[in-house]
């Protein structure tokens, strides 16, 4: 998906020619247009023929599905998801197929790490105590409070960027804080 996600700022700096931006603007919108589709085409149990379902699926329709979730199973693929009755026009594009499929199944793992950088640069700023202890705080390794201790950091986000210091540092001092700021 580097393409996706770079392209436009190639393009941007004169780095992307005239004829590939036009290729990637009609590739970005199949993709959209066929994620709207098959997020829009609801399988309902009692309508469909559950032997040709089964034959895709790998077992009946028990409830009623978009063809965007089906999608996202791991067995199943864009192709085989088109032979359904339903599924009706396929997309024929080779790399907007590839991307209908990575974005259907880790759709879920990008938003929990986009979520994660959010969350992230807001404690970015979250200032630390000039005069904090860092031996008060529970659980942090010895190395962890020199490491602390030693260089002072101002912020979480400092602190984060110290050599050694863990995710799982980071979060004792935002319990630590946390408790303390009551």
């Amino acid at each position: 998906n580097a393409d996706l996600r770079l392209t436009e700022k190639g393009y941007e700096l004169g780095l992307v020619n005239e004829a590939r931006w036009t290729a990637f603007n009609e590739k970005r919108k199949l993709i959209e247009a066929e994620t709207a589709r098959l997020k829009t085409t609801w399988l309902h149990p009692s309508k469909v023929d559950q032997d040709v379902v089964k034959s895709v699926l790998g077992d009946d329709l028990k409830r009623e599905h978009n063809l965007y979730d089906l999608l996202v199973r791991p067995n199943i693929s864009y192709a085989a998801l088109m032979a359904l009755d339903e599924a009706k026009q396929a997309v024929t594009h080779p790399q907007v197929i590839e991307q209908l499929e990575i974005q259907a199944r880790y759709g879920g793992y990008i938003e929990r790490q986009r979520e994660e950088v959010a969350k992230q640069a807001k404690m970015e700023d979250k200032g630390l105590p000039e005069q904090l202890d860092y031996t008060n705080v529970r659980g942090l390794s010895n190395e962890a409070k020199q490491k602390l201790g030693d260089q002072r950091p101002a912020t979480i986000g400092q602190a984060s960027r110290i050599p050694g210091i863990t995710p799982a540092t980071i979060s004792l001092l935002l319990v630590h804080l946390k408790k303390h700021a009551a």
